[in-house]
């Protein structure tokens, strides 16, 4: 994220929190261009999801993976791998809060403000009023 966070767990719920943030700007991009090219919620909640989730923690998923699967042959390239890396002891932590902040963002952004939205989506029923009774 390149931004100066704490370290630890602190460090880890601050880049959620703002995951939570980019999720629901997320929605809110996505809404509005489903809304002009006249498509449905469900594209626009799905690509939020995926553009919030790369945004907020393709960095730090990218570096869990990279060191998950590649070969630390020799100290320096382990060291020279974690230099890179802010706060690479709660790599793993940073990792789930800022996945979870991305899609709690974007549910908490449908919830919000896709009030109206929604009418245009759902078909009507065919079975009256007087027919439920």
């Amino acid at each position: 994220m390149n931004l100066p966070l704490h370290l630890g767990f602190l460090g880890a719920v601050e880049a959620g929190l703002i995951a939570l943030l980019i999720g629901v700007l997320a929605f809110l991009f996505w809404r509005w261009l489903m809304r002009v090219a006249d498509g449905i919620i469900g594209h626009a909640l799905g690509w939020a999801c995926v553009t919030a989730v790369i945004a907020s923690g393709g960095i730090d998923m990218w570096n869990l993976f990279y060191l998950s699967m590649m070969k630390m042959e020799s100290p320096l390239y382990a060291r020279l791998a974690l230099q890179g890396i802010h706060d690479a002891e709660s790599l793993g932590a940073r990792v789930v809060c800022e996945f979870t902040g991305a899609l709690t963002g974007v549910a908490i952004g449908w919830h919000w403000f896709s009030d109206g939205f929604r009418e245009k989506n759902v078909p009507e029923s065919t079975v009256s009023d007087d027919q439920v009774r």
